[in-house]
């Protein structure tokens, strides 16, 4: 699935920035080797965020 649509970023792409340490969009675009365009994807990779820090929290307990 698409997360980004104008950079044609995917969302194993964004997982695998968070993974590698991303952890606010900017720095996924970065890791992407992109830039926001017109940022609806903002809302979408916030919530992959949320997910990510949500499953290292459980893991962790």
């Amino acid at each position: 699935m698409y997360v980004c649509n104008c950079n044609g970023i995917r969302e194993r792409e964004v997982r695998a920035a968070i993974a590698a340490g991303a952890t606010r969009p900017a720095l996924i675009f970065k890791a992407c080797d992109s830039e926001a365009q017109c940022a609806r994807c903002v809302c979408d990779m916030r919530k992959i965020l949320q997910e990510e820090r949500e499953t290292l929290r459980y893991a962790a307990e």
